[in-house]
C-alpha cells in the first residue's frame, strides 16, 4: 500500500522493517478526483503531501480572480502550502488535482516526533527541503534573466513528460505568458531543430 513512498524514501536513506512500520503508521492516504481541492485558501494546513499517483497544481488567485500557478506536483513530488504548513497557519494557496490523484499526508506534529524517534528521517526531509529551495531559487532567477523560450526549456527539463498530461494554458500560466505566445515559442523551437 505504501510502496511508492517507501521506494522514494529509500532512494535517500535505508529503512529497517520497524522504521518502515513507524513511518507508514503516520501517513494518511487520500484519493482525490480530478479538479478536487487538496487545499484551499484560508484552510489550516496541517499536512505536507507526497504524490503517489496523479498530478496537482499549486496556485494563488489574485485580486482580479486570475490564477498564478507556482508549482506542479506529479508522482514522487511533495506539495503543500509550505509557508502555512511550517508556520502552522492558514493557506494562501490553492492546490487541486489536474488528474485523479493519490497522496500520502504527514501531519507536522507527527513529523517532528518522527525526527526525534528516527533521526535519519530528519536528514531525508532536510535533503528534500534543500532540493525544493534550490528549485524555487532557480525558478525565480529564471524568471528574472531568461527568455520565455529558455524558461519553457527549463520547464521541460524540470517536468519531463508533463506536457502530455496537462493543458497548454496551464503551462503558459506557469511560464507567465499567454497560450498564443507558448504556441509561437514551440513553433520556433521546432523550426530551429529541423
Amino acid at each position: 500500500m505504501f510502496e511508492e513512498i517507501l521506494v522514494h524514501v529509500e532512494e535517500v536513506i535505508p529503512l529497517s522493517d520497524s522504521e518502515k512500520e513507524r513511518f507508514t503508521a503516520i501517513l494518511v492516504k487520500k484519493k482525490l478526483r480530478k479538479r478536487q481541492f487538496l487545499i484551499q485558501e484560508g484552510d489550516l494546513v496541517k499536512y505536507e503531501y507526497f504524490v503517489a499517483s496523479g498530478c496537482l497544481k499549486a496556485y494563488e488567485v489574485d485580486g482580479h480572480g486570475d490564477e498564478h500557478i507556482i508549482q506542479f506536483a506529479k508522482e514522487n513530488w511533495w506539495i503543500s502550502d509550505f509557508k502555512a504548513f511550517f508556520e502552522e497557519g492558514k493557506a494562501t494557496l490553492y492546490i487541486d488535482c489536474i488528474e485523479e490523484s493519490v497522496v500520502y499526508g504527514i501531519e507536522k506534529q507527527d513529523l517532528e516526533k518522527l525526527f526525534l524517534d528516527i533521526p535519519k528521517f530528519d536528514r531525508f526531509f532536510r535533503i528534500k527541503l534543500t532540493s525544493a529551495f534550490v528549485a524555487l531559487q532557480n525558478r525565480i532567477l529564471s524568471s528574472l534573466d531568461k527568455s520565455t523560450s529558455e524558461r519553457y526549456l527549463d520547464f521541460q527539463k524540470t517536468y519531463p513528460n508533463l506536457e502530455q498530461r496537462i493543458p497548454n494554458y496551464m503551462i503558459a500560466n506557469f511560464l507567465g505568458v499567454k497560450p498564443e505566445s507558448l504556441s509561437r515559442i514551440r513553433k520556433k523551437l521546432v523550426q530551429g531543430e529541423s
